[in-house]
């Protein structure tokens, strides 16, 4: 019996170097296992916002709803903790995101004014007739053969939206002021516009303006069938480059004045315009009379307008 205990108890002694012996094995393995996840970070996510737990080299950062926690490895900072509110961070990411949005969307308007434009013009008096008194009748225009045409070669558009803002250009204007009788119009030595009577038939009589155009615009693009209904509307400034009249006779003389015909140098007035795609009508109506003040026919005040269609480069 006495043998029989001592080999008990040398067998139990072996097992348990054994298991000790395994257990350090096992040990060693979980911490070079460990050594070599050092530089891997490890992420899980419960959810879209309700739980989230990244390990990195330097911190575990811990976010529950918009509240989180990192805890930091290295002493260096002297925190150990650092309690962070994610509501906050992510509103004004969110805003900014937003921000940047909204100005991708301005950036990306473009107005409807570069382009050619072909319409007719003639003058309303200040009673906004187009039947001019009779004792200016000589001012009275051919309608139909009274035509303006209109280079629009530069603009830029600042947008406030996606499908809104302003629209500034430049452009040449061509006014072709066609009589509807046998006369034309002559300066007198004092400045102010009278008729010129010619003593042969007229095949054609007229006169011509050339004008610098500035328009500042506000442009609203609806959509409609994947394109835009444009509407603009504002107003236009104008500078004058030069003038003349013409006379054709019947014999084929053909006379031209140069002359500034008391024209205002500058004018203003109104323009609009309305269009689908690369099409668009267009009107405007100067508030500055034709010629300066006290110099018109009999010291009329001649208010000049356009309308017409515009063909715009856009695409």
């Amino acid at each position: 019996m006495k043998k029989i205990g001592i080999f008990l108890l040398l067998l139990t002694f072996v097992f348990k170097l054994s298991g000790q012996e395994q257990i350090k094995e096992k040990t060693e393995e979980i911490k070079s296992t460990a050594a070599s996840d050092t530089n891997d970070n490890t992420k899980v996510v419960i959810g879209e916002d309700l739980f989230k737990m990244e390990k990195t080299n330097d911190a575990i950062k811990v976010k529950a709803g918009d509240r989180g926690i990192n805890i930091l490895e290295s002493l260096e900072s002297g925190k150990k903790f650092a309690f962070e509110d994610f509501s906050r961070k992510e509103y004004e990411s969110d805003n900014d995101d937003k921000e940047d949005q909204k100005a991708k969307r301005r950036e990306r308007f473009t107005g409807h004014w570069a382009g050619l434009e072909f319409g007719f013009n003639n003058f309303l008096t200040s009673e906004n007739s187009l039947t001019m008194p009779a004792d200016i009748n000589y001012m009275s225009m051919h309608s139909s053969k009274s035509n303006n045409f209109n280079l629009n070669f530069w603009q830029h558009s600042l947008g406030i939206a996606r499908h809104a803002g302003f629209v500034a250009g430049l452009g040449i204007n061509w006014n072709n002021y066609r009589f509807d009788g046998n006369f034309n119009i002559q300066k007198l030595a004092d400045g102010t516009i009278d008729s010129l009577w010619p003593m042969s038939t007229l095949k054609k009589s007229k006169l011509n303006t050339v004008y610098l155009t500035l328009p500042v615009m506000f442009e609203v693009q609806v959509p409609a069938d994947h394109h835009h209904i444009d509407i603009a509307a504002g107003f236009i400034g104008a500078v004058k480059l030069g003038s003349h009249s013409r006379m054709v006779f019947q014999d084929g003389q053909d006379v031209k004045s140069y002359s500034d015909f008391s024209l205002n140098m500058l004018r203003y007035g109104a323009t609009a315009r309305i269009g689908y795609q690369n099409l668009h009508l267009y009107a405007t109506y100067y508030l500055t009379p034709l010629f300066k003040t006290g110099m018109g026919p009999r010291g009329y005040d001649l208010h000049p307008f356009e309308i017409g269609i515009s063909l715009t480069f856009r695409d």
